[in-house]
Parts: C-alpha cells; sequence; structure tokens
C-alpha cells in the first residue's frame, strides 16, 4: 500500500461505516510503511490491511473487502499475507480487536480472545455534569477524597511530556507504543493533556477527529480519580460534538464515566491474540486509541 491507495481506503471504510479519516491512513503508512498492505483481484484492487509493529508486540487493523468482493476469503488471505509479515520479522505476539463477523475469521487463523470492549457513544454536554472543569479552573482542579484536598494539574500535551506518557501507557498496555504516542502527539488534528497527582499517581489523555465522530482515546490513568479528570478536561474540547471512547468492559471506573455522560454502548470489539499473550493493566486503560493499534 501506498499513499495513492489511500482513496481506496476510505472507501472501503466508508462502505463499513467505519471512523478513520484521511489522517488515519497516512498515519498508519508512516509507522509501518512497509507494513501495510492491498489486496487485488483481477486487476481490481478490492481489499486492504495494516500491521504496526511495537518491538516483539505486533497489531493487525484495517482489514476491510469491497462489498462486492465479500465472502470468497479475501479477508483471510489478507489477514495470512499479514501474518507472513509479521512471521518473517520474527514477531512474539499478534494483536487485534475483531468486530462480531470478523471474530470467527481470526480464530480459524490461531487468535483468541482476551476481553471485551465497548464503543460508547454519544453527545458530550456540561449540562449538570459536577466533575467537567470550569473553563477557568483548567489548569487546577480538586477533588476531595477523605478530607484532604487531591489536586491534579492539568497540562497541554507536548513532546517534552513524550517520557511521562510512555512510562504511564507502558505500565497499562506492556507495549513500547512510544512511536504511536509520538506521532498522535504531532498531529494537529489531535488534542491532549497529562496530569500528575501526590503519590506518584497521574496519566494522560489524547483526542483526535474522525470521520463520524471525535475519537477519546488513548487514555491512561493510575486510579479513579486521574481518569475522570483527564477524561472531562478531553470532553471539555469537544462540548456539543458527538464522541466515541473505547472501553474495556471490566473497567467499571470508565464505564461509569461515560455513562455519566450520557454515552451509550453503540457496538462491541473483542480483543484477540495470537502467539505469546499481553496482559493489559485494564484498571489502568482508560480508553483505547481505536482498534487500530490497541
Amino acid at each position: 500500500m501506498t499513499e495513492a491507495d489511500i482513496r481506496l481506503g476510505m472507501g472501503l471504510k466508508a462502505q463499513a461505516h467505519w471512523n478513520q479519516t484521511e489522517a488515519d491512513w497516512q498515519r498508519f503508512l508512516r509507522l509501518q510503511p512497509d507494513g501495510c498492505f492491498v489486496a487485488r483481484c483481477n486487476g481490481q484492487d478490492v481489499g486492504t490491511t495494516t500491521v504496526c509493529m511495537f518491538g516483539s508486540v505486533a497489531w493487525i487493523a484495517m482489514v476491510l473487502v469491497d462489498i462486492e468482493h465479500r465472502h470468497r476469503g479475501i479477508g483471510t488471505r489478507l489477514v495470512q499475507h499479514a501474518l507472513d509479515f509479521l512471521n518473517r520479522h520474527r514477531v512474539a505476539t499478534v494483536r487485534l480487536d475483531a468486530t462480531a463477523s470478523g471474530r470467527p475469521v481470526y480464530e480459524r487463523l490461531g487468535f483468541v480472545a482476551q476481553y471485551e470492549l465497548m464503543r460508547m457513544a454519544g453527545e458530550i454536554s456540561d449540562d449538570g455534569v459536577p466533575w467537567l472543569p470550569r473553563p477557568v479552573d483548567l489548569q487546577r482542579i480538586e477533588e476531595m477524597t477523605e478530607g484532604k484536598a487531591r489536586v491534579h494539574a492539568i497540562e497541554p500535551m507536548g513532546q517534552r511530556g513524550l517520557d511521562a506518557i510512555e512510562r504511564w501507557d507502558r505500565l497499562a498496555t506492556r507495549t513500547p507504543r512510544g512511536k504511536l504516542l509520538a506521532r498522535l502527539i504531532a498531529e494537529s488534528a489531535s488534542r491532549g493533556y497529562l496530569t500528575t497527582g501526590p503519590d506518584s499517581t497521574g496519566g494522560y489523555v489524547l483526542s483526535r477527529w474522525g470521520a463520524q465522530a471525535v475519537q477519546l482515546g488513548p487514555a491512561v490513568a493510575s486510579d479513579e480519580v486521574c481518569g475522570r479528570v483527564l477524561l472531562d478536561r478531553a470532553a471539555a474540547d469537544w462540548a456539543g460534538q458527538r464522541v466515541y471512547l473505547d472501553v474495556p468492559v471490566d473497567n467499571h471506573a470508565a464505564v461509569r464515566w461515560a455513562e455519566d455522560r450520557g454515552l451509550a454502548c453503540q457496538r462491541s470489539f473483542v480483543r484477540m491474540v495470537r502467539g505469546q499473550p499481553v496482559s493489559d493493566d485494564l484498571q489502568r486503560l482508560w480508553a483505547s486509541s481505536g482498534p487500530e493499534t490497541g
């Protein structure tokens, strides 16, 4: 795949009603230029897939097939081609987020389910939301806990904060995703914040425009206070906009936050793995970056 194929990718994702933009496709190509592929059938380009390697852990995503060419094994061939590519690179762990329709394909190729994520969707509103920061008080937010004020200084994301968010991200994902985080921070369509509280608490949140909704995430937080503060700060940027938040079902605090803000489950994904398992810390993982890179 090359940049000339982005038009194909945009057409296929539109058929599937997915949220990716041209900027997303450009990011896939820059993160792993040798790992993005196009399927051709009888001289016609009909499918795509992308691969991104983070050390010994890799992600497969964007497995899309033209609607007129489905049920011919093309999707399976695309995934197998990606696996062959990763085998040549001796990758120990391959992960992906599967839709309900894609899961049987991946299971036949040796993937097993790890846990479920919910895509929470809706319009963010500040009506009656006690946690939402006031515009005049975005840099310091106090949460009373056991009679003591826990103060979180929220800073806009910048390259200088990359080391900190890499550390927090690795605690949650067990994966060295520095190149992804750096790319997201550098993109003009993205926004991000980090916070550091007492007792080494902290975390970060990134968000970006999507074709159908703003994607909130990735977001990692050391505890519920940090998680709510960070997501509220991100939500303040997108008040009145439709948002997506991909939340691990087992992170009950993150699910609670989404429900408190009026978001509802739109669809679910199953996070799957092939090879050596990676155990995410789901209590730290408040939002996935999306189905493409975990």
